[in-house]
């Protein structure tokens, strides 16, 4: 069976829709791929940011839900985002998030400089130096020679991580480091392809809410391989949802071994499929089941104000 390729996309919980598009698309130059509703619940916001197609490997995505109580960082989640950047870029990075008065410090972790900064709503996120080829959104607002291609990783908090690295070896990921609690698995060269456990038995069980990370979907290039990998995952007692209609991609969804939310999601059809590439993120998008509640849902949801 096809291993996985490496993330599609990381989805985290948001505050407001207008704050969100002006840090992640205005600050960090990335494109606002798809503006559209949480199909399970179309009174929110669902934002996808990523390359100049949305391509899997590079895109982060956001409900907005505002006067939602922020979430509190513990095992069983995403404890932060990375996204990857050109060598020698985080010294211009530094100074464009000082520039907005975000502070920011520079780190190292397997021999790699990172760049350790919270986005809005507090949201762990970092920039790492990579030699992982991948082309940044060209109409973006940073310097092209240091603008963002996609996604890097993601690290886990959990309280033990022996039965997730036998879930990860399973999905294709490598062994190849250890740096004190921080384990490090690699899915393949792509963006997207990194995955750090920290085994933080001592850290209260977290909760999701604003500023936090709801999931991680993983890549699996056509719909045949997806449900390959949910009769797999089935068959190693963990509980997977039906298929789920997502329009820009079909996803499963399970909790893995230390009850982070993961989902396995198809490469396409892409985010073309309801918009053309010159407009892709300009008007709200609803799924075709959805349109007939146009008007009450543009009603109820709130007005986008980021400039």
């Amino acid at each position: 069976m096809a291993t996985i390729a490496g993330i599609h996309h990381v989805t985290a919980v948001c505050d407001t829709a207008g704050q969100n598009i002006a840090f992640y698309a205005d600050l960090l130059g990335l494109r606002l791929v798809k503006r559209t509703v949480n199909f399970d619940a179309p009174d929110s916001y669902h934002l996808y940011y990523g390359d100049e197609l949305g391509r899997p490997g590079t895109l982060m995505t956001f409900f907005a839900w505002p006067d939602t109580p922020h979430g509190r960082l513990g095992t069983g989640q995403v404890e932060s985002i990375a996204l990857g950047v050109p060598p020698d870029s985080l010294e211009y990075w530094a100074d464009r998030l000082a520039n907005r008065k975000i502070d920011a410090e520079t780190v190292e972790r397997f021999d790699e400089r990172l760049l350790r900064f919270h986005g809005p709503d507090a949201l762990r996120l970092e920039l790492a130096e990579t030699e992982i080829d991948a082309e940044p959104w060209e109409g973006g607002s940073a310097d092209p020679e240091h603008a963002i291609g996609g996604l890097y990783g993601v690290t886990l908090a959990l309280e033990g991580y022996e039965r997730t690295a036998d879930l990860l070896g399973a999905m294709g990921y490598d062994a190849v480091g250890e740096e004190d609690d921080r384990f490090r698995y690699v899915a393949s060269d792509e963006p997207g392809s990194i995955l750090d456990v920290r085994c933080r038995p001592g850290l209260r069980r977290g909760r999701i809410g604003v500023g936090s990370v709801h999931h991680v979907a993983f890549r699996a290039a056509d719909s045949a391989i997806q449900r390959e990998w949910r009769e797999t995952l089935v068959g190693r007692g963990l509980d997977v949802t039906p298929v789920l209609d997502r329009t820009y991609f079909e996803s499963i969804y399970f909790r893995e071994p230390g009850g982070v939310l993961f989902e396995i999601a198809t490469d396409g059809p892409g985010f073309t499929i309801d918009e053309p590439e010159t407009s892709l993120g300009e008007e709200l998008r609803l799924p075709d089941w959805l349109e007939p509640r146009r008007a009450e849902i543009e009603r109820d949801l709130p007005m986008i104000f980021y400039r």
